[in-house]
């Protein structure tokens, strides 16, 4: 079963912090967006296996994230 999350990043003085809008437990820092990127996936995938291993149910995915545009 192929699930989707929504993954926030964030401009820090280090690089990028990421960031699952549905399960933020799930946080990392990376020098670049690709760092990051890569390692919120590993971060991810630690999550589920370590839930599965529980017998805990993983959160719900597929949240819609869109920029709101708005002059100010």
């Amino acid at each position: 079963m192929v699930k989707s999350y929504t993954a926030k990043y964030s401009r820090i003085n280090r690089g990028y912090m990421g960031q699952l809008v549905e399960w933020p437990e799930v946080i990392t820092e990376g020098k670049t967006i690709e760092e990051c990127r890569e390692l919120l996936r590993d971060a991810l995938n630690e999550m589920i296996l370590a839930y599965k291993q529980q017998g805990r149910e993983l959160p719900v995915s597929g949240d819609l994230v869109e920029q709101v545009l708005v002059e100010a």
